[in-house]
């Protein structure tokens, strides 16, 4: 396997966390349900907006979850705060491909329609990528990788659509 550039080595780390996967999937899902907004700025503000609340949330839950009782108060918030912020921003990078691709209809360089239909499949591209360069990092043949590229979109798929569902 071709080795890859220090910057898409990095972003490709930062789409395999927990958090960007998670994120991935909920900014689809946030797009999926927008989609009936009267205007392509509402739905991008819609997706941004809830997706901030979502990262906030965790952001919120991860301070409480890793305060250390051991240090000063102050001291503690502030460390959990920071290292929550840290394993969440993957939920933040998630949203960048899919709210750009809202933003181009937004400022009229694509249809409405392609516009969604970007910001909705280039979610499940990037989970196919994040499955395929994890079968390559298990040193996998090339089918199997492609078996993995295409599990890994395929289950992310169906969970944006049984979120998108329920919302």
């Amino acid at each position: 396997m071709a080795t890859l550039s220090k910057p898409a080595g990095r972003v490709l780390e930062a789409f395999r966390t927990e958090y960007a996967i998670y994120g991935v999937i909920l900014v689809s899902a946030l797009i999926a349900i927008g989609w009936d907004d009267e205007t392509d700025l509402a739905v991008l503000l819609f997706t941004l907006g809830a997706g901030t609340v979502f990262w906030l949330a965790h952001l919120y839950a991860g301070t409480i979850a890793l305060e250390d009782p051991r240090q000063p108060r102050a001291r503690a918030i502030a460390a959990a705060a920071w290292k929550a912020a840290r394993e969440s921003a993957g939920m933040l990078i998630a949203m960048v491909l899919p709210t750009f691709f809202l933003l181009l209809a937004v400022v009229g360089l694509v249809d409405e329609y392609v516009a969604y239909y970007l910001a909705l499949w280039v979610g499940v591209a990037i989970l196919a990528v994040v499955g395929y360069a994890n079968s390559a990092r298990r040193r996998s043949p090339w089918y199997w990788r492609l078996v993995s590229a295409l599990v890994t979109a395929s289950l992310g798929l169906l969970i944006i659509w049984l979120s998108s569902l329920v919302h």
